[in-house]
């Protein structure tokens, strides 16, 4: 007789991703990164004051990037957080916060600042950076749903249309039906496939277990490959390596003064 299973196998799968994908998981990445040459190498003056604008992905909060922060702040950088809350809410909403955000942050730094991303914080700022290129040194998007942005994780998405649902029940603040498949998802849909007027890098790992990482080959972004996690992405010294390089090619205040 045979004996059935008593765990499916999309629960086994769905169990593995969530014991590997966990912040507690993630946040174990510390000591290895603290220790590697991405971070202990320190150059004070390498920013030059260049402004970055940093968005947290789904769920999460700017102190998610708090890491990203200080060594943004140790390299002579000035970030700043979005101030999205949890970016839960509509995608539209967010972009026209983020850009308010943007706008006062390339006012207090003097020039355009680079936007930096984490999952769903990365479609965000490629579409403000879409929006007002002209504010926008660079853009950064870290494990981002930026091409079919709906093929996530199904546990994700599950999340997604509960935050759905509740809106409809006149929950503030949260995604409404429109966000997945109404004129809102059409129009930010469309907003992701235009070619970018600003400089890109994309960062995508084949281990990440949120966001499949076919959906962060952006074609109009240098796409670099890491190793990490999808939430130990700001924790991954492979990812401090390309943003370190990346950002001082975007950086012409400190070209020019390496030049004198």
């Amino acid at each position: 007789m045979r004996i059935p299973h008593l765990v499916s196998e999309r629960a086994v799968d769905t169990i593995r991703v969530a014991s590997r994908e966990h912040v507690l998981a993630a946040v174990l990445g510390i000591p290895r990164l603290l220790r590697h040459r991405a971070w202990t190498d320190v150059d004070p003056e390498q920013g030059q004051g260049l402004g970055v604008l940093l968005v947290p992905g789904f769920g999460a909060h700017d102190q998610s990037l708090a890491l990203t922060t200080a060594w943004l702040k140790a390299r002579g950088y000035r970030p700043t957080g979005a101030r999205v809350g949890f970016t839960v809410g509509c995608t539209t909403d967010l972009v026209d916060r983020v850009e308010r955000v943007l706008e006062r942050h390339v006012a207090a730094t003097g020039g355009p600042v680079v936007l930096l991303g984490q999952s769903r914080g990365g479609m965000v700022a490629r579409l403000t950076a879409v929006r007002r290129p002209d504010l926008v040194r660079g853009l950064v998007m870290m494990g981002s749903p930026v091409v079919e942005p709906l093929s996530a994780q199904r546990d994700v998405l599950a999340i997604a249309r509960l935050l759905t649902r509740l809106s409809a029940m006149g929950v503030p603040g949260l995604m409404n039906g429109d966000c997945l498949t109404g004129d809102c998802f059409t129009e930010n849909f469309t907003a992701l496939g235009r070619p970018l007027e600003v400089p890109a890098l994309s960062l995508y790992s084949r281990s990440d277990g949120i966001v499949p990482w076919q959906c962060s080959q952006d074609p109009h972004a240098d796409c670099v490959e890491v190793r990490s996690t999808h939430t130990g992405m700001g924790f991954d010294p492979d990812v401090y390596t390309a943003l370190d390089q990346r950002l001082r090619q975007w950086n012409p205040t400190a070209a020019l003064a390496r030049a004198c």
